[in-house]
Parts: C-alpha cells; sequence; structure tokens
C-alpha cells in the first residue's frame, strides 16, 4: 500500500521518510531532514526526533503531546543546507489539530552538519 509521506512531498512514505527513520540512510540536505523530523512528529517517532536533535541543544528528555495531531507541512523558505554545505535554514509552516482546536506552528529551523549528518540545532518563532 503506497500511503503518501506525511512531510508533503507527494511521495509514498516507503521511498520518502521511512529509510531516514529507519535508519537505512541519513538525510542528504537540511530540508530533507526538516521534512523527516516533521513527518516523525506525525507518527509519533520519538526516537527519530531526538536522533537528529544536536546534542548541544536537545532536551535531556523529550516527550510528544499525544493530543496533537500534524496535518501538514508547507515549506516556505529554503537558505542552504544542501549536500555540500554545512549549516542550512528552512522556515516552514505546521498544521496541526488538538481537542481544542487547529492552529499552526511557524519557524525557522537551523541545522548543521556533523560527522557529515545533519542535526536539527534550534529554531526561531516569528
Amino acid at each position: 500500500m503506497n500511503v503518501d509521506c506525511p512531510c508533503g512531498s507527494g511521495t509514498a512514505y516507503a521511498a520518502c521518510c521511512e529509510p531516514l527513520h529507519d535508519g537505512a540512510r541519513h538525510a542528504a540536505t537540511a530540508e530533507e531532514l526538516m521534512r523527516s523530523r516533521y513527518a516523525a512528529y506525525a507518527k509519533g517517532l520519538t526516537d527519530y526526533v531526538f536522533r537528529t536533535w544536536h546534542p548541544r541543544t536537545r532536551p535531556a528528555d523529550l516527550t510528544l503531546d499525544a493530543d496533537t495531531r500534524w496535518t501538514g507541512l508547507r515549506v516556505v523558505d529554503v537558505t542552504a543546507g544542501g549536500p555540500d554545505d554545512e549549516r542550512g535554514e528552512v522556515a516552514f509552516a505546521a498544521d496541526y489539530a488538538t481537542g481544542r482546536g487547529r492552529g499552526v506552528l511557524r519557524e525557522r529551523s537551523r541545522f548543521t552538519r556533523r560527522a557529515g549528518r545533519w542535526y536539527y540545532l534550534d529554531g526561531e518563532h516569528p
């Protein structure tokens, strides 16, 4: 069954973010990492979110809100973060729904490469 990936790429999950979530390969760009992290939030894959967070800035413990359902992702801007870059930024808007209503999380995320792998560093909420 070809279920679309939650990241909004229009590609089947099995060919898009699932290989990243399963550790079969690593994200080639900052945008790909951001999309895979969004998909991990949508699927409740806390371990993946934790593993792709830079050790210097990640929390000691990570718990996802079970009441939050992620419903859509729009990439707004990508600044660097290509296969040959060491740093990148990705601005996005992520739609969500909770028992209290709907909302949009907007963030400009910063990423860095360490030992050839991309990591989420931090983000600003405009």
